[in-house]
């Protein structure tokens, strides 16, 4: 499996070109953020529409509260802070202001996870796709790479109801299209609640979501360099999830991993090991934060040290492959 690198940038650049895009394009957008305006690239939103943008300062509990308010005006608001601020802090109004009465707020959250680097464990959030995903009426989505942020930018503004967007600071390689597909196999177009096929195999199934697809990718070239064959997909929606996409997949494979930046307790793998249990059970293994909290240093060696890195990847697909066989 070869990818063509078109480049390497920050996911929350893509979301603040997307963001700026839709100001462009659709007047009821409006935008909140909690005095990260420039961590959250929203700086050209704001330039640009300035009666259209609204800084609520340290105070990201009143900023849910106002979105879900422009909301009944009509309006359609992008929060915009840090996924620890965009979740735990916040999950009461979200719950019952935006969740509960389906207000059309987007919630857009960067510096997810253990990427976020030397901030260390009190803004690296491992949970708040769980915390998300648990809401009734919630879309969860975290794309791979900075084209596909713009694009599920873009994408949300048209579906109807409450999301929560995920993406965060490391540049990584961009290997989607402007539109978030990508060309190199069949069934790429992103749409929201369908995965993306990467790469078809018939040994096993890989299932990543956001910064952990191109450690996949990665994993994928090694794997398949040993001689086993190797169905990469990206699962960019958590919430709903493509579960015709898991079931077709692993029936094919019969076995898979997940890889995901996230705590183990409620992320991706679970998803997708409810999906299995319920329909065609089959042996898994999960790449992800194993109960921990996360602490200060780089982002490389933080998902080394954690292991969500390339090498445990490969190291999960080996030993579902041998309980398959086992």
């Amino acid at each position: 499996m070869k990818i063509e690198i078109k480049d390497k940038k920050d996911t929350r650049s893509g979301f603040g070109a997307g963001l700026l895009e839709l100001g462009r394009t659709n007047p009821n957008v409006v935008a909140l953020c909690a005095d990260l305006t420039g961590s959250l690239k929203m700086n050209a939103f704001q330039d640009e529409f300035p009666e259209r943008f609204f800084q609520c300062g340290v105070a990201e509990a009143n900023m849910m509260s106002v979105a879900a308010g422009l909301t009944i005006g009509g309006k359609i608001p992008f929060t915009g802070t840090f996924a620890n601020f965009s979740t735990g802090r916040v999950y009461d109004q979200i719950r019952q202001s935006i969740a509960y009465s389906e207000k059309n707020v987007k919630i857009c959250a960067s510096h997810a996870g253990l990427t976020l680097g030397e901030d260390g464990a009190t803004h690296q959030i491992l949970e708040d796709i769980g915390l998300m995903k648990m809401l009734p009426n919630m879309t969860v989505i975290n794309p791979c790479d900075y084209n596909q942020t713009k694009a599920a930018t873009i994408a949300i503004a048209e579906h109807e109801g409450p999301v929560y967007l995920r993406f965060g600071r490391p540049s990584v390689p961009i290997f989607t299209n402007e539109d978030g597909s990508v060309s190199f196999t069949t069934n790429s177009k992103f749409e929201i609640g369908k995965a993306q096929m990467l790469n078809e195999g018939t040994d096993i199934t890989i299932f990543a979501t956001g910064h952990l697809v191109w450690k996949a990718i990665k994993a994928v070239e090694i794997l398949e360099e040993k001689g086993m064959s190797v169905e990469l997909i990206n699962m960019h929606t958590i919430k709903p999830l493509d579960e015709e996409a898991v079931i077709a997949s692993i029936k094919k494979t019969g076995c898979a991993v997940t890889a995901e930046e996230h705590q183990k307790n409620g992320g991706l793998g679970e998803s997708i090991a409810s999906v299995l249990i319920r329909n065609h059970p089959a042996p898994l293994e999960m790449v992800a934060v194993n109960d921990e909290f996360g602490e200060s240093g780089t982002p490389d060696e933080l998902m080394a040290k954690y292991g969500i890195d390339t090498p445990n990847i490969v190291e999960a697909a080996e030993k579902v492959i041998a309980r398959k066989h086992g």
